[in-house]
């Protein structure tokens, strides 16, 4: 919380520095994917469990809260590039760690969107818990797509197996692409354009809807440094495939948006 005040009041930022100062950058990593990892493995085991009913499951929500919290902290400060040159080596595991979260938001987006908020007045506390922590994966997945983008930044300073992680093995220029295709953070009901920001659904006036939000601002800025720093240029492979995928979707979208990506980057 307080790392978030710092940085909306646009003064020193005493938090970032201490975790630089420190060393913790990398056991935030460290404990993210911790926590992914038991979200995975044992959440859905408790919640299948028959007769674990437990009559409070705040600890349990902790638990399950704890990424979101690590991931927002992590999207606070990487803002800075001496956090990310001091994340050293698990900057690697993070940006798998992004990846998968970015793959799943991709297949989530041709299922149908990320889930409603809605309850059910039949479900025990821990399928409202199973529900909660569906709707804080779509949050954590946005969070993790402006912790990429912040880690591109540092593009001419990452290690050279960090680089090709993210050109060679997840080709993420072609992930960035399929999540310009799908904006998740976008949708319309009842004819009117609402996206995703702030932790909710806003309805777009009429005369912003030609405005690039921030998270296509993100996508676009990310793709700005993937494809176009000379150090991701001499180590990219840009097969048929991959040109293919850009060729399509820069002639749906055209100019404007990279022009934008450019002006917010220089903001």
């Amino acid at each position: 919380m307080q790392a978030i005040l710092d940085a909306t009041v646009s003064q020193g930022e005493p938090i970032q520095e201490l975790l630089v100062t420190h060393g913790k950058v990398p056991t935030l990593v460290e404990e993210l994917i911790a926590v992914e990892m038991w979200k995975q493995k044992v959440f859905p085991v408790l919640c299948r469990v028959e007769d674990f009913k437990p009559q409070n499951t705040f600890p349990i929500y902790m638990v399950v809260h704890h990424e979101a919290s690590i991931i927002n902290l992590l999207e606070t400060v990487f803002f800075h590039k001496e956090v990310c040159e001091s994340a050293e080596d698990t900057v690697l595991d993070l940006v798998d760690y992004c990846h998968r979260k970015l793959t799943l938001l991709v297949a989530q987006s041709g299922c149908g969107g990320p889930p409603e908020g809605e309850g059910s007045q039949d479900s025990n506390p821990m399928q409202e818990l199973q529900k909660q922590a569906e709707l804080m994966e779509f949050e954590i997945a946005l969070k993790a797509l402006s912790v990429l983008r912040y880690i591109t930044d540092c593009v001419d300073s990452l290690s050279l197996s960090t680089l090709s992680r993210m050109l060679s093995t997840h080709n993420l220029p072609c992930l960035l692409v399929e999540l310009l295709e799908h904006s998740p953070w976008s949708r319309r009901e009842g004819g009117k354009l609402q996206q995703f920001e702030g932790s909710r659904w806003h309805t777009v006036a009429p005369s912003e809807q030609q405005k690039l939000s921030k998270l296509d601002g993100q996508v676009w800025i990310a793709l700005y440094n993937l494809l176009l720093s000379p150090e991701a240029q001499a180590r990219y492979c840009l097969t048929s495939f991959a040109k293919g995928r850009l060729l399509k979707h820069w002639e749906k979208h055209g100019k404007t948006c990279v022009l934008a990506a450019q002006g917010d980057r220089a903001k």
